[in-house]
């Protein structure tokens, strides 16, 4: 009797599990379906960041909803045209970001966003900022470069940066399309873990070359 009830306690765990995990998969791919119409609504990514966050409570030892919180947050603070509300945004993604590394250390997916969060308080003064700033998100992509050398999302944002800096600075189309020209490779062997996992960037990479051929 014993034994057939620590079977049936081990089989309803695992069905509770299984409940749990489809149930996370299901929140998880709604809300990664409306990433890309977000962009064309910027204060919708705050409700996508609202929505992975609360994914994330649910889900405690899962990094992926609390780095793609962190990831609306900071597209969200590139997209504001209100520069005194742009670190304060940054700063939420920074705690979003921060929570993502505790449950997934030395992750090159994470350094990315680490990276875009210091460039995104940056962008509020370049001119003031960029010692401080640009270091530390260049310390970020070049950290994410070794993490995952098969990752192309750092090779991306360093030619998307390398692109819009000035030419006086070492930037351009010239100095920024080899180097996209190598995520774009590397966007092509790419395979992500699993349907969850960031697969992005590879169509903006295409048209920044494009544009500059």
């Amino acid at each position: 009797m014993k034994k057939l009830l620590l079977i049936a306690g081990g089989c309803f765990v695992m069905l509770s599990s299984f409940a749990q995990s489809e149930k996370f998969t299901a929140a998880m791919k709604k809300n990664l379906a409306e990433l890309d119409s977000a962009f064309k609504n910027p204060a919708y990514l705050l409700t996508l960041a609202n929505n992975f966050e609360r994914i994330a409570s649910a889900e405690k030892t899962q990094w992926l909803p609390y780095y793609y919180a962190a990831f609306c947050q900071v597209n969200n603070g590139f997209m504001e045209k209100d520069k005194s509300k742009i670190d304060a945004i940054a700063d939420k993604a920074t705690e979003l970001i921060n929570k993502a590394d505790s449950l997934s250390p030395g992750n090159s997916e994470i350094s990315c966003i680490k990276s875009m969060i210091a460039s995104c308080h940056m962008m509020v003064n370049p001119m003031q900022r960029w010692q401080e700033y640009g270091a530390e998100s260049n310390e970020n992509m070049e950290a994410a470069m070794k993490q995952d050398p098969a990752n192309p999302r750092p090779f991306y944002l360093k030619g998307q940066g390398l692109k819009y800096t000035p030419e006086q600075f070492g930037g351009g189309c010239k100095t920024a399309v080899p180097v996209l020209e190598t995520a774009l490779e590397k966007f092509t062997a790419f395979k992500p873990a699993s349907e969850l996992h960031p697969n992005w960037g590879k169509e903006i990479a295409q048209q920044i070359v494009d544009g500059c051929k």
